[in-house]
């Protein structure tokens, strides 16, 4: 496997050398009319739930705005821990170090756009949530779980960036964000799949079976507590709805959530059992 990961490799960093762009080329416009959307109805948060029922056609493009500044920001933090990641990575023989590059170089990026987004027409970034207790590792598992979590990630950000690309109902400010930043990661998302089936190939053999079993429990977890931060009572109250934290419980719980998690979450979830490090696909 590690012969076709270098290939894919080489392949890749071709690809980002010949799709290397600068993000302060970017056309931002002062500012955003009142009137436009930033998210897709359908991806909202509250889609299909009761609150998002209640809401006018005015009240839902305005929390659209708030879902976008959410969305970006989650990117934010998430690409921030990964280049931290990537940074610590740099250099060994094992994790193709010419990649890790491009995909550093790419990462920081697309924080630009999103930072700037969030920034120039919100004022502000929405908080991270996560929280990271230090532990001891089996040989091989933390750098697994670390591309295994980016890669769970990413995977979930990215439907949501090819589908918002594409929706001409979006201010062409936000679908360009989402387009660019798929370009790059539909590379990062290859090169993800290939590193998380090589390193559980390499090392999840020598694991003793209640690590194993601490890696299969605690990916769908990680699966959870992202799409619990799709739903931000912060959005909530900044788009002016009332009892937000409420909102954020109902939302979650509601059928048309778990139908939207099954669906987007899907096919990361289905390659983590084709890789053998998921037994089988969890409930979400």
């Amino acid at each position: 496997m590690k012969e076709d990961t270098a290939r894919l490799v080489e392949k890749l960093c071709i690809a980002s050398q010949g799709d290397f762009g600068s993000p302060y080329e970017f056309a931002w416009p002062d500012r955003l009319p009142e009137d436009a959307w930033h998210f897709s109805p359908e991806l909202l948060s509250t889609a299909g739930t009761p609150a998002g029922e209640r809401l006018s056609p005015e009240e839902t493009r305005r929390l659209s705005f708030f879902e976008a500044v959410n969305f970006f920001s989650l990117n934010i933090h998430g690409e921030r821990a990964l280049l931290e990641g990537l940074a610590a990575r740099l250099y060994r023989d094992d994790l193709y170090t010419p990649y890790l590059h491009h995909f550093l170089d790419e990462e920081n990026k697309h924080m630009v756009y999103f930072g700037t987004y969030c920034l120039r027409y919100a004022g502000k970034i929405y908080p991270d949530r996560k929280m990271a207790l230090p532990r001891d590792y089996a040989e091989g598992e933390e750098d697994f779980l670390f591309f295994a979590r980016v890669l769970l990630f990413e995977e979930l950000v990215d439907v949501y960036n090819r589908r918002m690309a594409l929706d001409e109902r979006l201010h062409a400010v936000v679908r360009e964000i989402n387009r660019m930043h798929h370009r790059d990661e539909a590379r990062h998302l290859a090169f993800g799949r290939r590193i998380v089936a090589e390193l559980f190939e390499r090392h999840a053999p020598g694991w003793p079976a209640e690590v194993l079993g601490e890696v299969r429990r605690s990916l769908p977890e990680y699966v959870l507590a992202t799409w619990k931060e799709y739903f931000n009572p912060d959005v909530y109250r900044d788009a002016g709805m009332l009892g937000p934290h409420d909102v954020a419980r109902e939302a979650f719980a509601s059928d048309a959530a778990r139908a939207r998690r099954r669906d987007v979450s899907g096919p990361a979830l289905r390659f983590l059992v084709s890789a053998g490090v998921l037994e089988q696909e969890p409930s979400l």
